[in-house]
């Protein structure tokens, strides 16, 4: 069906037709009902391709990021999601895959497609981002700086809250491994920053990893066999935090009796695992939502500009960090039922 066969059965012109559909005021109140009616009769749909053309817009929001495996990604997707859904709007989700050259196509193929883009990713630059973007296209940047400041930005400080977590490993003067994240990241830039200020300028033992549980995995089960072995590790984040107490409770290593362990996002997963992890709480699907409506407000208002705001984290001790805390029984298991 077409807006001609709607316009038809309602005995109306096609104009009439489509302002009634589109919300318009310059039709009666008798004229719109019976176009709506007929729509309904017809199970007429509008055509979003001839709508775009029409409104030049296509209610959709474009969404890049670095990877969409792990809790982390899912949250800033569900945050985003929420705010786009109050306003009508759909996300159409891309991913860098961990690559400068796939960032740009991914950039390249949003053109034309979305009304505005939020980005995420460790490659991306000024020079990137004018050579991929179009110009005219509101973008809005989480966990990622651009050196000239032209672009609204959301971040975590993740030099604080480093700083917090570890000063809290080392509080009884304990030596402080950490498990890094990928070293062309600025997420995990900043935190290997926090970690090495927090211990007066110097780092301790630093095992690599990619923020994957695997890489924790991996890095867990050399630490099992270190003798002498540290008795306190930062994992620059959860997933990282959560395969190396897999490893160490495949080893019988115990946390944390004999090892203190601590990562940073708090995903949701960080409260179930046995013992309950520690870790720096950001409110990861609130920042995509807080992004996704300054994103909105670009499109509406067709003005953007730089402004950088900062989401200050915070330390939150569980379990995992506690020498006082026995081992929960049937601590085999490290996940705890929902309740």
């Amino acid at each position: 069906m077409t807006i001609r066969d709607v316009a038809r059965e309602a005995g109306v012109s096609v104009a009439s037709a489509s302002r009634s559909l589109n919300g318009l005021d310059n039709v009666t109140d008798a004229t719109r009902d019976r176009v709506l009616e007929a729509a309904q009769r017809l199970r007429y749909l509008p055509h979003s391709a001839a709508r775009s053309l029409s409104t030049r817009r296509s209610d959709v929001i474009g969404v890049m990021l670095p990877d969409l495996h792990g809790e982390f990604f899912s949250e800033i997707i569900r945050g985003a999601d929420l705010a786009a859904r109050e306003r009508g709007l759909h996300l159409l989700v891309s991913t860098s895959h961990g690559d400068a050259t796939e960032a740009a196509a991914a950039m390249r193929a949003m053109r034309g497609r979305v009304d505005g883009l939020l980005l995420m990713s460790p490659y991306v630059d000024e020079h990137l981002l004018a050579d991929n973007l179009a110009a005219d296209l509101p973008t809005v940047l989480i966990n990622t700086r651009v050196e000239n400041g032209s672009f609204a930005s959301f971040c975590v400080d993740n030099y604080t809250g480093a700083v917090a977590v570890v000063k809290h490993l080392a509080s009884s003067g304990r030596p402080v491994a950490l498990i890094a994240g990928p070293a062309d990241n600025l997420e995990s830039q900043e935190r290997r920053r926090g970690y090495r200020d927090a211990l007066g300028g110097r780092e301790g033992l630093v095992l690599d990893g990619d923020f994957t549980e695997e890489s924790g995995f991996r890095a867990g089960l050399r630490l099992a066999e270190m003798s002498p072995r540290p008795i306190a590790v930062f994992a620059a984040n959860d997933m990282m935090a959560i395969g190396c107490l897999l490893a160490l409770a495949e080893r019988g290593v115990r946390v944390p009796q004999d090892v203190a362990l601590a990562g940073f996002d708090d995903v949701p997963v960080a409260r179930l695992v046995r013992p309950a992890l520690t870790t720096v709480h950001t409110n990861i699907a609130d920042l995509g939502r807080r992004a996704l409506e300054r994103l909105a407000l670009e499109i509406e208002s067709g003005e953007s500009g730089h402004r950088l705001e900062l989401e200050q984290p915070r330390l939150v001790v569980r379990e995992s960090s506690n020498f006082q805390v026995q081992a929960p029984a049937g601590a085999a298991s490290i996940f705890t039922e929902r309740q």
